[in-house]
């Protein structure tokens, strides 16, 4: 500052110096960037102005056309800076820089000149044209090659502006200067080294510029040189092999692998495309394909373990330089198998039908198994479904036979759906079946079996000839030839009529007669139907057996007991008893025969007798009318009615005893004698009826009584025994000689009936095994007019509680039991509950007959007895 000072005051005498000599010019010099303020001369005292004169004339700068940038103190008169210099700014590169100011004075008014020149400094740096040059070579440029470069400038002139320049270090640039024809510098970039862009793409070099100024400033210039690529590069795969493994279930369209190939150039050069050369096996064309920019690999077929399981591809993958290089990879895909295919089933051969008595182990079938699969996914186990009665048995791999492991029943099973089930050992299973159908062949194992042991079938009497009554139905189990049945009628029936005897007996003992000339069977339906009208008072039961056989080889049968009772009908009117004396002299016989006769003939009988003493008091038996009815039940059960005289007679008689006795004291009014009619009638449908006379003669005391002992007198026990007198008077040894017999009816009935029960229990719950649990055949419900009753097995017997011919007014009913089933044969021979039941049920049947006999003939013994009046 201090230096400037000096410099400053000695330009100011050098000034005065000139301008002494030039005539009134003043001149100065001041440096550039001086401060605002700087005092740049004296101007006034210059000037030649004495202190105060400036001010006072008004002395001032005037710079013409410009901005002056320095100005004259009024105060002292002083040139001084009043704003930046830039002397680059006012001048450029023109050397000097001086500027004309003019100076005014007014009072004289006086122009002086003033020249002002602005000095230069070192203030402005080197500059190139841009911070940042970028360029661009080739990397098969050869070494040598010169790149010109565009110098900086400096602002500056003189040493200010003399530039040198240099270059950061490089080895593959270097510097050169070149001088030009109007004195600057040049530099150019040169190339020492070859380029390979793949090593280092961009050089990053930095251009000094420095002027020759003091101190020295410098300017730099970033230089940024790309190097150009050329296709001098193969692709390369970052793999040489790819391996894959992929589960032959992949769908189609899954990523296999990617594969990547890298180019070292750039640009196009380095832009790749991919694809597939090679196939192996060939049929690898339909399974994958590539994607041409990206390299990815999908699956475009369904893979099959079982047809490949290796793929070989060759991938190339090509740039698109000039000319295009390629480079190669290869892809090897392994299929993995999966579970995808289930066991196969094959039938190789198969013997049916199978006998129902084939041996265990025949080989029905031979199958074949086998997986498409591999390792555990074709590893195949097999069994039958279901169990029984068949299995498997392996004969070697893959190969099974099916055998039979159990007794066949063709009865039971008659057809075998079977199923041969294979199950592979992957996770999770496959299986497969392949159903086998298996007939059984019949054998004649099978006899026929009736539905019920023993049939009961009721029959009304007096039915059509070949009337069906029942129909029979035998069940073989066996088929064709072997379960046809044929039916036939086995001539050992048990038949019993209303005289007790056997069967087909009649009334007058015909004799034995043999089912067949009853009833008949057909062979093919069963159907039982009567080859003649039906009699209940000849016969009430007919018990024959029905056997059934087959036509198999040889033949086998069944047989099944057919209870046929006979159902009476009101086919018989009521007949009176004959007379007393007509009785004695006739048999027992004859006075049936008669009482048929009489019955038969019509409703006509002839007249009675009855004597009765005048006074008699009322209600005192006289006599007592007696009649038989052929028919059984509501068809046998009589009743009598007084038909004349009507109205209120002298005489009654008893509802159902046909006692005849005095409604009111006798007296002679009524008469010396009295005709009574009586109807008698049954209680069927339609009723039947028969009409007896009676005529009473009123007597006195003594000849009633008279009268009465000769009657008595005349008859005797046998004739009694044997037949029913019409009118019968009561006297006191006959009353005692009745009390006898009827105190040994009564111990006789008695133990009989005691005896039945004990034998019907007996067979009533006698061991039944498997019997009480099969079911019943149908009930059949057996009604009358005096009740039901539903039992299936019904056994009648006639029981004679009157005088005269037997009657079947106790009917005894045993329970029904359905059939025992068959039973395997015991080591121990023991009898079957059936048959021990059959014989309990004979022995009752027995009991029974035998209790019928004997009230038969205690009835006869007893009826003359009972007619005596009380």
């Amino acid at each position: 500052m201090v230096e400037r000072c000096c410099l400053a005051v000695v330009r100011v005498l050098v000034l005065q110096a000139a301008w002494a000599l030039s005539g009134g010019q003043v001149r100065y010099s001041v440096p550039e960037e001086a401060k605002a303020g700087t005092v740049v001369g004296r101007l006034a005292q210059d000037l030649g102005l004495e202190a105060g004169e400036a001010e006072a004339r008004r002395l001032r700068l005037v710079a013409p056309g410009r901005r002056a940038s320095v100005e004259v103190s009024g105060a002292s008169g002083a040139l001084l800076v009043s704003s930046r210099l830039d002397r680059e700014e006012l001048c450029g590169k023109s050397a000097p820089c001086a500027l004309r100011l003019e100076v005014l004075l007014e009072r004289p008014l006086r122009v002086f000149h003033v020249q002002l020149e602005v000095t230069d400094i070192n203030d402005n740096a080197p500059v190139f044209p841009a911070a940042r040059k970028n360029l661009s070579l080739s990397e098969n440029s050869p070494p040598g090659f010169p790149f010109p470069l565009e110098g900086a400038s400096d602002a500056d002139i003189g040493a200010n502006a003399q530039l040198t320049y240099t270059l950061s270090p490089s080895e593959h640039f270097s510097l050169d200067l070149q001088k030009s024809n109007d004195g600057n510098i040049e530099p150019e970039l040169v190339l020492t080294k070859s380029l390979d862009r793949e090593t280092i793409p961009v050089h990053r070099l930095v251009l000094t510029a420095s002027d020759g100024g003091r101190p020295s400033l410098s300017g730099t210039m970033e230089l940024v040189i790309y190097v150009l690529d050329t296709n001098d590069n193969r692709p390369q795969f970052n793999q040489s092999v790819y391996k894959v493994q992929l589960p032959e279930s992949a769908a189609v369209g899954t990523l296999l692998t990617r594969v990547n190939a890298t180019d070292a150039d750039e640009g196009q050069n380095s832009e790749l495309t991919y694809t597939v050369t090679n196939f192996i096996p060939p049929s690898g064309k339909d399974v994958i394909s590539i994607n041409p920019n990206t390299g990815d690999i999908l699956l475009t077929g369904a893979l099959d373990f079982e047809e490949a399981k290796v793929f070989n591809f060759r991938i190339e993958a090509s740039d698109k330089g000039t000319p295009p290089l390629s480079g190669h990879c290869k892809v090897v895909l392994e299929v993995l198998d999966v579970n995808d295919n289930a066991p196969e089933v094959w039938v190789t051969s198969l013997s049916v039908p199978v006998p129902e008595d084939a041996s265990l182990g025949t080989v029905v079938a031979l199958l074949s198994v086998s997986d498409r699969d591999s390792g555990e996914n074709g590893r195949v186990r097999c069994w039958v479904w279901p169990a029984s009665p068949f299995g498997l048995e392996a004969t070697f791999a893959g190969s099974y036979s099916l055998v039979l492991r159990e007794a066949l029943d063709r009865e039971r099973v008659s057809e075998y759906e079977v199923e041969v089930r294979a199950e592979d050992g992957g996770a999770p299973a496959l299986r497969a079946s392949r159903g086998l159908r298996v007939p059984v062949s019949d054998v004649n194992d099978n006899a026929p079996s009736f539905a019920q042991a023993v049939y009961t079938v009721l029959a009304r009497e007096n039915n059509a000839a070949g009337a069906e009554l029942a129909r029979l139905w035998a069940r073989d189990p066996d088929e064709a030839a072997n379960g046809r049945v044929s039916y036939s009628v086995w001539d050992g029936g048990l038949g019993l009529g209303g005289g007790g005897g056997a069967a087909g007996s009649s009334s007058g003992g015909s004799g034995w007669r043999p089912a067949s000339s009853y009833v008949s069977v057909d062979a093919e339906s069963g159907r039982l139907w009567a080859l003649q009208p039906l009699d209940y008072e000849e016969l009430q039961v007919l018990q024959f057996e029905v056997r059934a056989v087959d036509a198999g080889e040889p033949p086998l049968s069944g047989n099944a007991t057919v209870q046929l009772f006979v159902l009476d009908e009101n086919d018989n009117a009521p007949a009176l008893l004959p007379a007393a004396g007509s009785a004695a002299e006739a048999g027992g016989a004859a006075a049936a025969e008669a009482a048929l006769a009489l019955a038969g003939a019509g409703s006509e009988s002839g007249t009675l007798w009855a004597w009765a003493a005048w006074g008699a008091p009322a209600g005192q038996v006289v006599a007592k009318i007696r009649a038989v009815d052929a028919d059984s039940g509501y068809n046998a059960w009589l009743r009598y009615e007084l038909w004349e005289p009507r109205g209120k007679g002298p005489f009654r008689v008893g509802l159902y005893s046909g006692e005849v006795s005095t409604a009111r004291a006798l007296d002679e009014a009524d008469g010396p004698r009295q005709r009574l009619l009586i109807v008698v009638r049954d209680h069927g449908e339609p009723a039947r009826s028969a009409t007896a006379t009676l005529s009473v003669s009123l007597l006195e005391a003594a000849e009633a009584a008279l009268a009465a002992g000769s009657s008595s007198s005349s008859s005797s026990l046998a004739a009694v025994s044997r037949s029913a007198a019409g009118v019968e008077l009561g006297a006191g040894a006959a009353s005692a000689a009745t009390n006898v017999w009827l105190v040994v009816a009564i111990c006789a009935v008695s133990s009989l009936f005691l005896l039945a029960v004990v034998l019907y229990g007996a067979s009533r719950w006698a061991p039944r095994a498997a019997v009480l649990s099969a079911p019943g055949p149908t009930t059949l419900v057996c009604a009358s007019e005096v009740g039901s009753w539903s039992y299936s097995q019904r056994h009648s017997r006639s029981l004679c509680v009157a005088d005269g011919a037997a009657k079947s007014d106790l009917m005894v009913f045993s329970p029904n039991f359905p059939p025992p089933p068959p039973a395997p044969a015991a080591k121990d021979a023991q009898p079957e509950p059936s048959a021990l039941l059959d014989t309990v049920s004979g022995i009752a049947v027995f009991a029974f007959t035998i209790m019928k006999s004997m009230l038969i003939v205690i009835g006869d013994i007893l009826i003359p007895c009972l007619q005596i009046d009380v």
